[in-house]
């Protein structure tokens, strides 16, 4: 190429060493991105000072004011030119830079914004006077003296003043400001015993947007907390505590249900030795340890905290400090995927709270004008006895005492029509329910909409299981259980896919799925695509108990399918099975492919929808959820009952 380049000069370029200031500038660009990097930086300041409150002010997001007051140890006035000078620290010596305990460390950020602003700093330290030093565009003033209480307040002024070209990257004050909030929230999650106030100035008036009190009492009360206050009561509630150690590493915190889950990744907060991160390895760790429990379109919640030694991570990777990299990387992703697997297999078929908050919203009526107050107490179960004996018309004897009897029992009178005489009533379909086995398949088909009441002989079942006793089957797909704080209702469907799918795996992970071999082979028309990958997974898909030939053309044969599954389309499954390679493909994950699959077959061998259950079906169904793990949703994420309390029941009537 003949002529130069365009970055080339003719004459041969000279190195030149740049002035402070243009340095500063340099580095202000890596440190402070925006109002909230310089919020995040002068906070984690006056943390390591051992502040035990911290006020922030901002005025238009932060690009005209950031002020943060502390109470902590305060700066001398002899050290205050030294705070404002590049790489000058009290954090560390500079002798191990893997050995650090603190937020800052690396002596920019204080330099940075002065570099970029108008900065000034007053602080006391206990037993001598305040004193004051300010910074404008790089040029430093004298120490003076000031009036101030114990601690430090940095007010930064005109943020990119002196570098306006970057005021045009900023986004709107109201951006800008929700910027701020969401990095004081983080670090008030990392800092319970802390006070954190922030407050916003618009047109001379100053408001407080957001404060999180000092907690009180042991660490995990205390951040049990302050992740109420910041995160809301609504996210303890539907969350399980945390807490695993392996190889050095410990993790505690709070995981939501899967249930609880969320469109987009906004409420995972990760934190390494108390600083807020955005680790890519981290995140997909715990979106791994949901893998089989979420759909792909869903987020987990959570707020987890892993603390090791310094040695064993750097968190000198970026000089915003937000990226960590651990030596064992292994190590962290695996306890954060076990570690959360187990907590979630402990809290069995418990579903997330907002899904019974949801369905009230849906039963409660507009509201048309003052609400009724009703003033009703419950009465006893005799009291309602003698009063159905008085309404019940002549020569009929009343149902017993509420909570007595299951619906439907037959009357007790020695003149009563016998079971079976009166063909469809609930009567005659007594002894088919009793005489039926006990199981999940073989059921007969009802016209939709019925309601079935459950005749039983021995009494109702327990009502003191979580889950309750089956009481009745609406529109063949929904169970109605009464317990004893309300009532559940379960989506058939939904709730033994997931028992199918829990068995799979725990068949699989033991000895391999077990198979029945078809009487008759069934033959599947495939693209020669769809046969080529099929039968590149043919042994694994046999240790599954689907066993598959090639049978010329593009066509297969399925010889065997998982025994568990009973009778099902085996063409619906390898299509399904082949959506599910497809995407998983670009995965080294052989679990999460293995679980996939598995969990496309759970759903071609569970109860569908339109399908009658018998009343020891029904209440085997909610004892086998109780004692299954992650039974309280299905496979993709969604929940598998509702539980309404009886109190919430009796609010949608007026009743309290």
């Amino acid at each position: 190429m003949n002529s130069p380049t365009r970055n080339m000069s003719p004459d041969r370029p000279q190195i030149r060493q740049l002035d402070e200031a243009a340095i500063n500038r340099i580095a202000a660009g890596e440190v402070v991105e925006r109002p909230a990097s310089a919020v995040k930086e002068l906070v984690e300041n006056a943390i390591d000072a051992g502040a035990r409150r911290i006020t922030v002010t901002i005025a238009d997001g932060g690009k005209t004011l950031i002020r943060v007051a502390d109470d902590g140890c305060g700066i001398a006035a002899r050290d205050l030119p030294l705070a404002l000078a590049r790489h000058a620290t009290s954090k560390i010596d500079g002798s191990d830079l893997l050995d650090i305990h603190t937020f800052g460390f690396r002596g920019e950020a204080l330099p940075s914004l002065g570099a970029v602003g108008r900065l000034k700093i007053t602080s006391r330290v206990a037993g001598a006077e305040a004193a004051e030093i300010t910074v404008t565009g790089g040029r430093m003033s004298e120490v003076r003296p000031a009036a101030l209480g114990p601690g430090t307040t940095v007010e930064l002024r005109d943020l990119f003043f002196a570098t306006p070209a970057r005021l045009k990257f900023l986004r709107t004050d109201r951006a800008e400001t929700q910027a701020v909030t969401d990095t004081i929230r983080r670090l008030a999650m990392t800092e319970p015993f802390i006070t954190f106030v922030l407050k916003s100035q618009r047109d001379g008036d100053e408001r407080e947007t957001f404060r999180a009190d000092a907690e009180q009492g042991e660490l995990f009360e205390a951040l049990s907390a302050r992740l109420a206050s910041v995160l809301g009561r609504e996210f303890i509630q539907n969350a399980i505590p945390v807490e695993a150690e392996r190889e050095n590493l410990h993790m505690t915190g709070f995981a939501g249900l899967p249930t609880y889950s969320r469109g987009a990744a906004v409420a995972q907060h990760l934190f390494v030795n108390g600083r807020p991160v955005n680790d890519r390895m981290l995140t997909g760790a715990l979106r791994a340890a949901y893998t089989d429990l979420l759909s792909r379109s869903r987020y987990p919640a959570a707020a987890l905290f892993l603390n090791c030694d310094p040695h064993l991570v750097d968190v000198n990777v970026h000089p915003a400090k937000s990226e960590v990299r651990f030596r064992d990387p292994g190590a962290a992703r695996g306890l954060i995927v076990s570690g959360l697997r187990h907590a979630l297999a402990e809290n069995g078929h418990r579903a997330s709270t907002t899904v019974a908050g949801a369905t009230l919203g849906a039963f409660r009526p507009e509201p048309a004008g003052q609400p009724r107050i009703y003033q009703m107490d419950r009465p006893s179960r005799g009291a309602i006895h003698s009063s159905y004996a008085a309404q019940a018309p002549a020569g009929v004897t009343p149902a017993p005492a509420y909570g007595q009897t299951a619906f439907g029992q037959a009357p007790a009178r020695a003149d009563a029509t016998p079971h079976g005489t009166e063909p469809g009533s609930t009567q005659a379909e007594a002894p088919a329910f009793r005489e039926a086995p006990a199981h999940f398949d073989g059921f007969d088909a009802a016209p939709s909409g019925r309601v079935e009441h459950l005749p039983q002989d021995t009494g109702p079942e327990p009502e003191s299981h979580p889950l309750g006793a089956a009481r009745a089957q609406v529109h063949e797909n929904y169970i109605i259980a009464q317990t004893e704080r309300g009532m559940v209702i379960v989506d058939q469907h939904a709730a033994h896919e997931r028992l199918v799918y829990e068995k799979l795996k725990r068949q699989a992970e033991a000895t391999g799925v077990a198979a029945q071999a078809l009487l008759i082979p069934e033959i599947v028309e495939l693209s020669s695509t769809d046969r080529g990958l099929l039968l590149e997974h043919a042994e694994d898909l046999a240790r599954f108990g689907l066993t598959l030939e090639p049978f010329g053309g593009n066509a297969v044969a399925v010889r065997e399918t998982p025994a568990i599954l009973g009778e099902v389309n085996a063409e619906a499954m390898l299509r399904d099975i082949l959506d599910e390679l497809d995407d998983a493909s670009d995965s080294d994950l052989v679990k999460a492919q293995v679980d996939a699959i598995l969990s496309r077959m759970a759903c071609h061998g569970s109860i569908r929808s339109g399908r009658r259950m018998r009343a020891e079906e029904m209440n085997a169904l909610l004892r086998e959820m109780e004692a299954t793990p992650h039974s309280g949703q299905c496979n993709h994420g969604r929940p598998t009952y509702v539980e309404l309390h009886l109190k919430d029941i009796e609010r949608l009537f007026g009743r309290t």
